[in-house]
């Protein structure tokens, strides 16, 4: 089953496509462009719809979605940790 996807390995987050991801669960994610998967231990309970991290993230890093620039970490984003407005700020402002 597929937990989560991402677009490109050089990516730096996945989007959940399941409901009910809970912290300690096991996630299987589909890097579509290399046509693999990955697998790791969520941080966090991450909602449908919503980023997880799936390398480690520093504050200052620049966060890559679907091979797009969409802001920049202010704080620390651990691997399979809920990435999101708390930690990830736009670059625009």
């Amino acid at each position: 089953m597929i937990h989560f996807v991402v677009h490109d390995e050089n990516d730096s987050v996945g989007v959940v496509v399941v409901e009910g991801v809970k912290s300690g669960a096991t996630l299987t994610g589909w890097i579509m462009d290399q046509d693999k998967e990955i697998t790791f231990k969520a941080a966090n309970d991450i909602p449908i719809g919503h980023k997880l991290a799936i390398k480690p993230l520093a504050k200052g890093d620049t966060v890559i979605k679907y091979g797009t620039d969409i802001g920049r970490v202010v704080a620390p984003i651990g691997l399979g940790e809920h990435a999101h407005v708390h930690n990830i700020k736009t670059k625009r402002w």
